[in-house]
């Protein structure tokens, strides 16, 4: 059976001041998505979820709709913030959406088997998802066989603002130990810093491997997201900005003995549109891509 991949794509954009999920980047107007899809079922994945919002339907439809090569199997799965488990609602002004862990527990009724999960934002790269794909496609991979993709945290920064990652710790057969949510990362005078939970501004060092997101993860994932799901509710529902981030879920169950979650190396580069000012970069990333030969371009052919 081949592996499913997960797009977390139903974030706004706010810092980039638009729907960037549908901004046409490619020499011929591909999005970031069309490159992750491409690379995606070229590796040996077998079908595509993309998580988004109610509110940007139509205009995900619009764009992606009949977007790729037929035969691509693709399914939606919505993340809104009533989707909770059983016995909570959603308090009284609350707009914050609840995090990558909910927004990947939203699309279990979809996937049945091993599954990747991405931002819709970021470029992986094709050896990034032929890597995860071989991880995920081992034969009789057991429950609690988890994978993360690490990236060096200097490489993953951008010259437009600050960044949050999630800074890993491996133990020495490289499996993750631990992987910390840090915010409002950024070079400050040549030196890579992060701001702790009092304001203050902390030196990191920039060879440190971080997550960007692209994780690997049995089916089981969601059964033990909900259960942790449900203690992250029970004390944090009225906190008004408490995110449930995959790093929570992976952390604990690291700690609990449930799973164990081996990181991958890569020879991709990374690259995403995290501000305005990274889109002309990106662009010409993607120019120099196909220049080279390494996608074709359209991407798509009909």
């Amino acid at each position: 059976m081949k592996p499913t991949l997960i797009v977390l794509a139903a974030g706004m954009g706010s810092r980039y001041g638009g729907l960037k999920q549908v901004d046409a980047l490619g020499p011929n107007g591909e999005t970031i998505i069309d490159y992750s899809v491409y690379d995606a079922l070229k590796a040996g994945f077998g079908k595509v979820v993309f998580v988004i919002r109610k509110s940007i339907e139509k205009d995900f439809i619009k764009v992606f709709g009949n977007r790729f090569d037929p035969g691509i199997k693709m399914e939606i799965a919505f993340q809104e913030l009533d989707m909770l488990p059983s016995g909570f609602k959603v308090p009284e002004g609350r707009e914050k959406p609840w995090g990558t862990a909910h927004a990947v527990w939203v699309a279990r009724n979809v996937v049945n088997e091993p599954f990747a999960v991405i931002n819709a934002d970021d470029f992986y790269g094709y050896d990034t998802f032929r890597v995860m794909a071989e991880a995920l496609s081992e034969p009789n991979l057991k429950g609690g066989s988890y994978f993360m993709v690490g990236y060096k945290l200097g490489n993953t920064l951008s010259e437009q603002g600050a960044v949050s990652r999630g800074v890993c710790s491996t133990d020495e057969n490289g499996y993750l130990k631990d992987v910390v949510e840090r915010t409002h990362i950024e070079r400050i005078n040549g030196v890579v810093k992060y701001k702790d939970e009092n304001g203050n501004l902390v030196e990191v060092d920039e060879n440190v491997p971080v997550s960007m997101n692209f994780w690997g993860f049995t089916p089981d994932f969601f059964e033990y997201t909900e259960k942790q799901m449900t203690d992250f509710f029970s004390n944090q529902i009225e906190n008004a900005k408490a995110e449930f981030y995959i790093p929570t879920v992976v952390n604990k169950a690291i700690k609990e003995g449930y799973a164990k979650c081996k990181v991958l190396d890569t020879k991709a580069a990374w690259f995403g549109v995290t501000y305005p000012g990274d889109r002309p970069m990106v662009v010409n990333k993607f120019k120099e891509l196909a220049e080279k030969g390494e996608y074709p371009s359209p991407l798509w052919s009909k």
